[in-house]
């Protein structure tokens, strides 16, 4: 197993740490509004926040020792395909796993193999932290690639603060959580 975030291969994929200058590569899969169709108002408009993402994935990686990975294929590694990893959440307490995928590289399998790598790769690191996801609940798709790295639902309720009053947020864990956990996950 490779801990952090050096370039590695998966089975199909190649995962790498993010550079500044992937900020135009991490723009054309974050502003698409077809991966946002869960969250419309999370899209990003400008191409300066997906370089202030990688900046803020790149900080906390270098304090967690894990973090996002850029993921390509690899039969085409100089592609990017979308993004995906583990990182602290709640001053270090948790793992949070998150992943996003051009549509494009949607129904394919990459996710859920990114995940499960990241998933992998905090357990391996610090196993007394829980891997979290959170979910909107009309969202089965991010949902499913959660399931099948092994997280369940472990809360489910009104996702505050987000602009859909409707909304319904699930919070996924390797474990059962205390609800100390469920409200940092949250946080």
């Amino acid at each position: 197993m490779h801990t952090s975030l050096e370039r590695h291969r998966t089975r199909s994929l190649v995962l790498r740490a993010p550079r500044p200058d992937d900020a135009a590569a991490v723009f054309a899969i974050a502003s698409d509004p077809r991966v946002w169709t869960h969250f419309p108002s999370g899209r990003p408009l400008e191409v300066r926040e997906s370089a202030a993402g990688i900046d803020r994935w790149r900080e906390g990686g270098a304090a967690d020792g894990l973090g996002v990975w850029l993921v390509s294929t690899a039969g085409e590694p100089d592609r990017i395909i979308g993004y995906a990893g583990c990182w602290g959440r709640a001053a270090g307490r948790l793992w949070n796993l998150g992943y996003r995928f051009a549509p494009s590289a949607q129904g394919r399998g990459f996710a859920t193999e990114a995940a499960a790598e990241a998933v992998a790769q905090a357990q391996g690191l610090d196993a007394a932290r829980p891997v979290v996801a959170l979910v909107l609940e009309h969202n089965t798709g991010s949902r499913a690639v959660a399931e099948r790295c092994g997280l369940s639902v472990r809360f489910r309720g009104r996702d505050v603060g987000n602009p859909d009053a409707a909304a319904v947020r699930l919070v996924l864990a390797d474990r059962p959580l205390a609800d100390e956990e469920i409200a940092a996950a949250l946080g």
